[in-house]
């Protein structure tokens, strides 16, 4: 009954479409079918603001476990739960094109409240936990120029001075900040589906054998120019400030039909409407580096001192979280 129900759902909402456009319309529409498997916000949940004072205080490994137990107890903000359908074809000669419809967050993973969210990096082990257990993939380099093509809006990169400072909270916050500028000089609302703003993590085919290696791509300044080409010169823990994490639903619509992505990227048929590289291969064990976080999350990011779980690391940092408050006070 959930297959069907999930089936008309799509169908129903690309039925909408106008038939005139020459690409979907980047509506807003709320998939409530392919965001089931992410918890509802906690009513208590911390802020985008208060998140980045607590693990501004960590460690690189405790602030991934910190972001983890965040988005896994559904501490996101709404509008990412509002997917957005983009388009892909590939011309199979013949006059035939085959056509493919993948349903993507409209912005880059954060932590907090609509009103006050961090975009958050996070590194492949963090990433492909949070995308196995809320039922989503990570893009590949077609996905990203798609996405990038078809958004509302096209932000513009902003770089900022490299080194160590790189991965620390402070340049994430900044970095944020810089983006949030933009967003409002633009008068972008939230859930509107916009790009250029980070590099995506990606699944490619350079990442076979390689679990200890993470793949990156993209930050465009223009179609067809990104600043990052395709790259697994960093290691699976590495995170810094010009990284996004874009999920997109395993669920796809390919020549009007509902598949998996996992099914798509392996057939080596249907595998180039969604991978310039055609079939991606092991595209399961690149996205199952974190699968025992089905049974216990706080193992992911092991051989940390803070402890496990979300309540040990906020008890651990209240004090910090009470001196931020005190300060912000008016």
């Amino acid at each position: 009954m959930q297959g069907k129900a999930f089936v008309l759902l799509i169908i129903g909402v690309l039925g909408h479409q106008c038939p005139a456009a020459h690409r979907l319309s980047m509506e807003g529409y709320q998939f409530a079918a392919l965001t089931r498997s992410i918890p509802p916000r906690p009513p208590q949940a911390l802020t985008g603001s208060h998140f980045a004072a607590i693990v501004s205080r960590m460690d690189l490994q405790q602030r991934e476990q910190a972001i983890l137990d965040e988005v896994l107890q559904g501490n996101l903000p709404s509008f990412l739960r509002r997917l957005i359908p983009v388009q892909l074809k590939h011309e199979l000669g013949n006059g035939k094109t085959l056509t493919a419809t993948i349903f993507v967050m409209p912005d880059y993973l954060a932590i907090g409240s609509d009103s006050d969210f961090l975009r958050i990096p996070a590194d492949r082990y963090t990433a492909t936990a949070i995308a196995d257990r809320f039922g989503f993939v990570l893009p590949t380099q077609k996905m990203v120029d798609a996405i990038y093509d078809q958004s509302s809006f096209h932000l513009k990169p902003k770089s900022m001075v490299p080194g160590l400072q790189m991965r620390s909270t402070e340049y994430y916050r900044i970095h944020n900040q810089m983006i949030e500028e933009q967003c409002r000089a633009g008068g972008i609302q939230l859930g509107e589906l916009i790009s250029g703003h980070k590099k995506d993590v990606v699944v490619t085919n350079l990442l076979a054998g390689k679990e200890g290696r993470i793949a990156i791509y993209g930050w465009h300044r223009s179609k067809g120019d990104p600043i990052q080409p395709l790259s697994i010169v960093h290691v699976a823990h590495y995170a810094d400030y010009s990284h996004g994490i874009r999920l997109i639903s395993k669920m796809a619509m390919v020549d009007g039909k509902v598949r998996s992505i996992y099914d798509v990227l392996q057939d080596p048929l249907l595998a180039k409407v969604l991978s310039d590289e055609g079939s991606i291969r092991n595209l399961e064990g690149i996205m199952a580096l974190a699968s025992s976080l089905r049974a216990n999350p706080s193992e992911l990011h092991s051989g940390q001192t803070h402890g496990s779980g979300v309540g040990r690391y906020r008890t651990q940092h209240s004090l910090i979280v009470g001196k931020y408050e005190k300060s912000a006070a008016p």
